[in-house]
């Protein structure tokens, strides 16, 4: 039986990849300060979600789609293919996983899963490609689910910050905090912890040594010798030289396999990494 992979627009994953591994997204929603709402990649290129939020005064909203949205796609796959497994953006950050687990308890099928990364962006999507990779040599869809969960133990996520304008809007920092960090150049950088959610590990004097850092930092993490037969995927706000330079760098120093997916982020990580914001995601 034939399996539907269905993820959501958190993803980032390029166009192309979704076409070459036949990834249906569901898109997430995001409201801007002036009401205006759109679903994400959809109807909001990443580029137009860059410009409008520099305009917001207040951080865009994001939210998951309602569950009769999911249903929808949940049973279409049903009907088209046969079984379905959403890969989902981390409960720790959404409830997209949450909703998508209410409409699969609604539909009341074995036939379909989901199955929360506890990650986001690139991570989300490298755990889409596995599953796809998976599906095609003819797991079935438990066997599908038990590896994701052994990789999703050992999946990294680490990036950077180049404003912090976009944590002073969110209330993540008083704007004294930020105006200070500001005048420093401090740079944060984070990692995903076990329950999905991104924490502040480091802080760094300047983009360069920001971008130093998380390449040295991915060895120390994900294990040097390790990196080199993993999928890692590099996105960005609105910055794509600089993910096309720590693309080079991580080739340089680890000189991965796989080709490194770079990617724009998209609205609903990039509301909260801000303009300049650099990721990198391996999987586990």
């Amino acid at each position: 039986m034939a399996l539907r992979i269905i993820t959501d627009t958190s993803c980032d994953l390029p166009d192309k990849e979704l076409e070459k591994y036949n990834i249906e997204m569901i898109p997430l929603k995001v409201t801007f300060d002036n009401g205006e709402t759109f679903l994400d990649r959809f109807e909001l290129t990443p580029a137009n979600f860059v410009k409008k939020m520099k305009l917001s005064k207040t951080l865009p909203k994001t939210s998951a789609p309602d569950p009769h949205t999911f249903t929808e796609y949940f049973e279409k796959g049903l009907r088209e293919v046969g079984e379905v497994l959403f890969v989902s953006l981390s409960s720790g950050l959404s409830s997209t996983y949450q909703t998508a687990q209410l409409a699969c308890n609604m539909l009341d099928s074995e036939k379909v899963k989901v199955f929360d990364t506890l990650t986001a962006s690139l991570g989300t999507g490298i755990m889409a490609i596995k599953a796809a990779h998976m599906s095609a040599q003819g797991l079935s869809l438990n066997a599908i689910i038990e590896r994701l969960t052994r990789m999703r133990s050992s999946r990294e996520v680490i990036f950077t910050l180049d404003t912090l304008e976009n944590v002073v809007k969110g209330g993540r920092l008083s704007r004294i905090e930020g105006l200070a960090g500001t005048l420093l150049h401090i740079k944060p950088i984070l990692r995903g912890n076990d329950q999905g959610v991104p924490e502040v590990i480091e802080k760094v004097k300047g983009r360069k040594n920001a971008m130093r850092r998380l390449v040295n930092l991915l060895g120390e993490v994900a294990g040097a010798s390790l990196i080199k037969d993993k999928l890692i995927g590099v996105s960005h706000v609105n910055c794509e030289k600089d993910a096309i330079d720590l693309s080079e760098a991580i080739k340089k120093v680890y000189n991965p396999v796989n080709q490194i997916i770079i990617s724009d982020m998209s609205a609903t990580i990039g509301t909260y990494a801000g303009e300049g914001g650099l990721m990198i995601n391996v999987e586990g």
